[in-house]
């Protein structure tokens, strides 16, 4: 049914068969519908296109986050994934959130929400660190992660890395993190080639022995990257709309999704920030089929993809 839901562009019919959303930021999860009828409020749409991450930043601030508490978006992000039958759902959670909130706590109250919206899914909840940490940062982090680890609860570790800053991350810094996180079982993952390019995915990936990259669209400017990472099977979980919203891509038509999948890289479709982009996983699948860059068959076979995790 999905694929004739596709082909009818019923919205309605595709928000209705399960799905994953494999990047998510537990924050920006949740639809701007929720916030408004929440706190009552009109909250004005965003430009079509932001400068930069710093400005979509502070829309975000002006228009959603000064109206509500950080726990009501995070009831939105679940409610979202509820309305939209997100069957796998990856969240990630700033290790400094955890810090400050206390991880205990802040993981009680995910389950919480998680067993009221959505209690059949595959929850992967999932550790953040920004790349611009510091040594000092970084050590901290690496002590702090047996307490988080402690709680057997978190399923990968990320690293958010600002590829707009020279130079990019030196990804070797968090290699202790990350190699103490896969011990305990953990699959690593990164934000990286979203701005950066081919040769920036392919280091992050062999420096910090990812999994999965979120983004990883710049892989596509490159045969040999993208033949490495298919053969390696890393998997980029691709967000279509924050693409173009972000100015990486000029429009879904020219997404370079197309190329990483014919490169037959594992690719899934994810919502990002979907409070600030306005955009369900339903409607980045309605979008790539509308434009006729991918067809209803491809799109199935990567909303397969995105629910490995059911059989696993």
């Amino acid at each position: 049914m999905f694929k004739e839901y596709l082909e009818a562009g019923s919205l309605e019919g595709v928000s209705s068969i399960p799905k994953s959303d494999l990047h998510n930021h537990v924050g920006n999860g949740g639809n701007v519908e929720f916030i408004k009828k929440y706190a009552n409020v009109e909250i004005e749409p965003p430009p079509p296109t932001f400068v930069s991450i710093t400005e979509m930043e502070k829309w975000a601030h002006a228009n959603i986050k000064r109206h509500v508490s950080s726990q009501v978006r995070y009831e939105a992000a679940f409610a979202q994934a509820k309305d939209d039958s997100i069957a796998v759902l990856s969240m990630c959670v700033f290790c400094s959130t955890l810090n400050h909130s206390g991880t205990g706590q802040f993981i009680e109250m995910l389950k919480e929400m998680k067993n009221k919206h959505i209690p059949d899914a595959v929850f992967l909840p999932e550790i953040s660190y920004f790349g611009s940490s510091d040594d000092d940062e970084i050590q901290r982090e690496i002590h702090y992660l047996d307490e988080i680890l402690s709680h057997n609860y978190f399923t990968s570790i990320e690293l958010c890395t600002d590829e707009l800053v020279q130079p990019y991350t030196d990804y070797k810094r968090f290699a202790k993190l990350f190699r103490k996180a896969k011990s305990a079982g953990l699959k690593l993952k990164a934000h990286v080639g979203e701005y950066g390019t081919a040769d920036d995915v392919m280091r992050a990936v062999e420096e910090l022995e990812l999994d999965e990259v979120h983004h990883g669209i710049g892989a596509a400017t490159s045969p040999q990257v993208m033949k490495w990472l298919a053969r390696h099977k890393i998997q980029l979980n691709i967000c279509p709309t924050s693409n173009v919203k972000l100015g990486r891509v000029k429009s879904y038509g020219e997404h370079p999704i197309r190329t990483l999948y014919d490169y037959e890289i594992p690719i899934t479709i994810n919502s990002d920030d979907m409070l600030i982009f306005n955009q369900s996983v339903s409607q980045e699948y309605l979008n790539l089929y509308k434009c006729g860059l991918m067809t209803a068959d491809e799109l199935d076979d990567i909303r397969k993809t995105g629910l490995k995790w059911m059989r696993t």
